[in-house]
């Protein structure tokens, strides 16, 4: 990493320290090193606070929102993790640091951006992440429950088929709202039913496709 790269990185933690602060959240992203996941041509950029393109019409969320997002999710070390929309597999990668004991799995629409996401996970020796294709219906209600559920794309509405797959006491973090902008919505399983929270603020994603979100081409 040139010195340019690293004064630009020691300048974003040292803001999202302040703006989110969570320790191990900031040590997994330390650890996680966000030029490997964006294009060549975009890798000078790595460590600005916005978030880049990545191929396919797909973006690498903001390092803000990726923060805030992951340390809603109250993650233990031998928790079992699902991220909707692998994307680069920044955000898979970040949580298999906080997830030591435990194993995140993560699906992607798009077969490209899969195949890259895995390839890059298995160079980083980072073992404890499955990398699958999204199918019609969204998650992957197979190998739930899962303890905590991160969707990186935007629904019209908070699908009942994710809250299906959470366990009792799992979290979902997941943007909310229209085309242009969205609310980020937590909500947590509970013994009686759904407790939510919709003050994570303000967010813009791109469009999660299949049943119970927005329609769109097949992968």
């Amino acid at each position: 990493m040139g010195k340019s790269l690293r004064d630009a990185k020691a300048a974003l933690f040292r803001k999202l320290r302040r703006e989110v602060g969570n320790e191990r959240v900031m040590r997994a992203m330390e650890q996680t090193h966000r030029e490997m996941f964006v294009p060549p041509d975009h890798r000078s950029a790595a460590y600005e606070d916005a978030p880049l393109p990545i191929g396919q019409g797909q973006t690498i969320s903001q390092p803000f929102i990726v923060a805030l997002m992951t340390a809603a999710l109250r993650l233990s070390p031998t928790d079992t993790v699902l991220e909707v929309g692998t994307g680069s597999g920044y955000q898979a990668a970040i949580l298999s640091h906080l997830v030591p004991r435990g194993r995140v799995v993560t699906v992607e629409r798009i077969h490209t951006l899969a195949r890259r996401a895995e390839g890059l996970l298995r160079s980083l020796q980072i073992h404890n992440v499955q990398v699958l294709a999204a199918g019609p219906d969204l998650g992957c209600p197979e190998q739930a429950p899962y303890d905590a559920i991160i969707v990186t794309a935007a629904a019209p509405k908070l699908p009942q088929s994710l809250l299906d797959q959470l366990a009792v006491g799992g979290r979902i973090i997941i943007p909310v709202g229209g085309a242009e902008e969205q609310e980020l919505v937590w909500a947590m399983r509970t013994g009686e039913g759904v407790s939510f929270s919709f003050d994570k603020g303000p967010c813009r994603f791109v469009p999660l496709i299949g049943r119970e979100a927005w329609p769109g081409p097949p992968a």
